[in-house]
């Protein structure tokens, strides 16, 4: 027999064995995310605050309701929701019985997928909240997880605010 064709049962061997080494490599080097869970058992809980300011943006003195009257103002944070990718948490500002600003101030970032994905969610999601004065909003494609999480602690703040 030729000298090359017994060497070849052992090159392929090599080239398996290489590739194969290879590639647990590159599946043991992924970072995995955690399972999508609610943190209002043991996570932070909805905070309130309130003041009554002039328009003008001057001082405010803390403890005024703000409601029914057309210059209070008050914010409210949700509950830290836990997601598939990371948590999200949201802030919401209300002026006179209307939502006037939400705020994510929580949400995944870890990596550029997550930054690229969020940097077109979030504006989409705060502008539908503010049009629908509630929770009931889309979510957005290509941002199930996060939308969802913004949908419940969304919901968690407009709750604790009274709207």
């Amino acid at each position: 027999m030729h000298a090359l064709k017994k060497n070849r049962p052992l090159r392929r061997i090599v080239l398996a064995s290489a590739a194969t080494v290879s590639g647990m490599v590159l599946l043991l080097s992924l970072k995995p995310h955690t399972g999508p869970t609610l943190a209002s058992a043991s996570g932070k809980s909805p905070s309130v605050s309130s003041s009554s300011a002039p328009s003008a943006g001057g001082s405010s003195s803390p403890g005024g309701s703000g409601q029914g009257t057309g210059t209070g103002s008050r914010t409210a944070t949700g509950n830290t929701v836990r997601t598939r990718w990371g948590p999200v948490q949201v802030r919401v500002t209300i002026r006179g019985g209307t939502l006037t600003d939400v705020t994510a101030v929580d949400y995944p970032q870890d990596n550029p997928r997550d930054q690229e994905i969020n940097s077109y969610a979030l504006p989409q999601l705060r502008r539908e909240a503010l049009a629908a004065q509630s929770a009931q909003i889309d979510t957005v494609s290509g941002a199930t997880y996060t939308s969802d999480g913004y949908r419940q602690s969304l919901q968690s703040a407009l709750d604790s605010a009274g709207l």
